[in-house]
């Protein structure tokens, strides 16, 4: 496989071949088709990252890997990003592992993009807020977009959309006896945008 991506893709780097041999530990002397999933995933990767593309697109690329590889494989991929200014098209389910990675995001369903910005604005776009109002104060939040709320005791939790600036701003003037502003994970915004799009949103966010 390696002299047959040779003679398709002129860039391709025997330098880097050798040079990645020690991080993809396999047996080259055997039929890609007889390695376990993870290790046609690795001798994959390893192939693909000798080509020195300028646009790499990878779909589930670190999936059937162990914890291990798979940072050995973000790591590398990192590396070329870095140092040779690759752009990388990641398609994944593992939004906790792209929030680490990624820095521009797109959310897809049924076909139709729903969303498409970088990752620090959309973060800064939705909110999770804790509150808890005084006894005298009426529970009520005016003029927040509020996509969900629900309360524990006195604690309330509500997911607003809006910049944390706005929103602390908003929340001083209520002064209300204690809040505060935590960022969502790219897993909780995902499931918020898409609310009304056939998810049920529910509390697993909370």
């Amino acid at each position: 496989m390696r002299d047959f991506y040779r003679g398709i893709y002129p860039q391709f780097d025997m330098g880097r071949f050798e040079a990645l041999r020690e991080a993809f530990p396999l047996d080259e002397k055997k039929a890609i088709r007889h390695l376990s999933k993870g290790m046609q995933k690795q001798a994959a990767f390893w192939l693909a990252m000798c080509c020195r593309p300028d646009y790499l697109i990878l779909d589930e690329p670190v999936d059937g890997l162990d914890p291990v590889m798979r940072r050995r494989v973000w790591s590398i991929l990192m590396g070329d990003v870095a140092d040779h200014g690759t752009t990388v098209l990641v398609s994944s389910h593992n939004l906790r592992e792209l929030e680490d990675v990624c820095d521009h995001v797109g959310i897809i369903d049924h076909g139709k993009v729903l969303i498409e910005r970088s990752l620090s604005e959309l973060q800064d776009n939705i909110v999770k807020l804790q509150v808890v109002f005084k006894p005298e104060q009426v529970q009520e939040l005016p003029g927040m977009d509020i996509l969900h709320r629900s309360s524990s005791g006195r604690v309330h939790t509500v997911i607003v959309r809006g910049s944390q600036a706005d929103i602390t701003a908003k929340m001083a003037a209520i002064d209300p006896l204690f809040f505060d502003l935590l960022p969502l994970t790219l897993e909780e915004i995902f499931i918020y945008e898409l609310g009304g799009a056939d998810y049920a949103v529910k509390n697993i966010v909370l």
